[in-house]
């Protein structure tokens, strides 16, 4: 039986999760899987997941009643289920486990090339430019917004259908274990790793342990799959060189068969760079500026290039690329203030990257206000890490600087220690009031930066300032 949802069977899905059979019928035809009873569809399967808050197990009742086919919970529980319905009922030892293990089957009845990213920055931007490049030529599969833990890809894998020609999907982690077991679910043929930095520390303790999480996907990775580093990375090749394997290298040096030369800003436009591949080259520009973009366009043009794309299909694509919103995306309010929201995420890694190039998007007499908040899950060196974002800000040099959140003290701590002017530094208490500040003191030809970790919900100041926006276009 083919693996296509509307025509697979519950019975059919018992051995990939390693299941029991308890009641209902075999036969019934299963028509997608769900993990949240909220937006269950009609004859759907449903996965009882146990998370921190709720245990899916608790809706079971409430996923039968609004059409699920079929329920996969853990074994030795007993649902109680509405008079009148029969779904097919399965246990298993492990639910997310098991949902891991559907994934895998999944994919592997579909056995098109799949694309593995994962990395501390840029494994998004470096997924959605190689998809736009991909997506000219064929039907892909990628995994949408932050779908890339042990839920979201295996969920992703589900949704492979006989139409796709290839599949990409990211790769996210806070612990030991996370990349091995997202690889062996997704089973890929190419893996890409963009970088090791200071990120998801909490769970990992050191640089080094996030490089030996990383590299868990060269441990995993089939003995035929082709590995693709940033070569630059030492450390991250340090970790990398303890399994063989098929290694293509990208970076700014001529020493990697994928590499950018004669980089060039473009201001707000991007920036553009000579593309060498295997001893070829295309001129490429792209419309997102700073150099964490090269590094990214070229992670992409590897994988793409290992998929036979040609290079000026690389280099066209990439030129489409429009960015993603709350990565660096770029705008501007009215009276030529420019908004750089770089609110999706923030580690010590990306905040660098942020702070050079806004640097390089500023020209006198332009200001600079910079709103930062927590980065989080950084662990031990939480502390360290904010004093060292304030030693940014202090080297960037701007005019103003608002902290938001539990170690602001330490972010305006760290820049006035290395010279920042303390009456140009203030704590923010929240984000109705970081917007009050910036509107009172910015002016034209200011560049406002917005950065913060996803959980700080920095965008919505992002998004008050572009009202502010509206509000002050429709007053003039």
């Amino acid at each position: 039986m083919k693996a296509e949802w509307g025509e697979i069977t519950a019975g059919a899905l018992i051995p990939a999760m390693h299941g029991e059979w308890i009641s209902g019928h075999k036969e019934t035809v299963l028509h997608g899987l769900s993990t949240d009873s909220r937006n269950i569809a009609q004859d759907q399967l449903f996965l009882a997941l146990k998370g921190e808050k709720y245990d899916g197990h608790d809706f079971i009742t409430q996923a039968v009643n609004q059409g699920a086919a079929g329920v996969v919970m853990k074994k030795g529980y007993h649902p109680e289920i509405p008079t009148g319905k029969k779904p097919a009922l399965m246990t298993v030892p492990d639910t997310l486990k098991a949902l891991g293990d559907l994934g895998n089957w999944w994919r592997r009845q579909h056995p098109i090339p799949l694309v593995a990213i994962t990395g501390s920055v840029g494994k998004t931007t470096t997924k959605e430019m190689t998809a736009c490049i991909l997506e000219r030529s064929t039907p892909i599969l990628k995994n949408e917004g932050n779908l890339n833990n042990l839920i979201g890809l295996p969920l992703t894998l589900l949704l492979l259908q006989e139409t796709h020609r290839r599949a990409l999907v990211e790769m996210g982690m806070n612990r030991p274990g996370e990349i091995a077991r997202l690889t062996e679910i997704a089973n890929p043929d190419i893996g890409l790793i963009t970088n090791v930095g200071r990120a998801h520390l909490e769970g990992l303790g050191s640089v080094e342990a996030v490089a030996r999480a990383k590299v868990e996907l060269l441990e995993k990775i089939s003995k035929n799959g082709r590995v693709i580093l940033n070569g630059d990375d030492l450390l991250l090749m340090k970790m990398a060189s303890r399994f063989k394997r098929n290694v293509i290298t990208f970076g700014l040096g001529s020493e990697h068969p994928i590499y950018a030369k004669k980089i060039r800003s473009l201001g707000e436009k991007g920036v553009a760079f000579e593309l060498q591949c295997f001893g070829r080259s295309r001129e490429v520009e792209l419309n997102v500026p700073g150099i964490q973009n090269v590094l990214n366009a070229l992670a992409a043009s590897a994988i793409a290039f290992c998929l036979d794309e040609s290079l000026a299909g690389i280099a066209e694509s990439l030129k489409r690329f429009k960015g993603i919103k709350g990565r660096f995306t770029i705008s501007h309010l009215s009276r030529d203030i420019t908004l750089v929201d770089d609110t999706y995420n923030a580690n010590p890694s990306s905040l660098k990257a942020a702070m050079d190039t806004v640097r390089e998007l500023t020209k006198e007499p332009s200001r600079v206000i910079v709103g930062l908040a927590d980065m989080l899950e950084l662990g031990d060196e939480t502390v360290t890490a904010h004093l060292e974002a304030g030693h940014m800000v202090a080297e960037l040099g701007p005019s103003c600087f608002m902290a938001m959140g539990e170690h602001a003290r330490h972010m305006i701590e760290g820049a006035v220690n290395k010279g920042f002017p303390s009456n140009k530094a203030m704590v923010i208490h929240g984000h109705e009031e970081m917007v009050r500040e910036i509107e009172n003191i910015m002016r034209p030809g200011d560049i406002i930066l917005l950065k913060g970790s996803r959980k700080m919900q920095l965008e919505k100041v992002a998004e008050s300032l572009a009202e502010y926006q509206r509000t002050d276009n429709l007053n003039t």
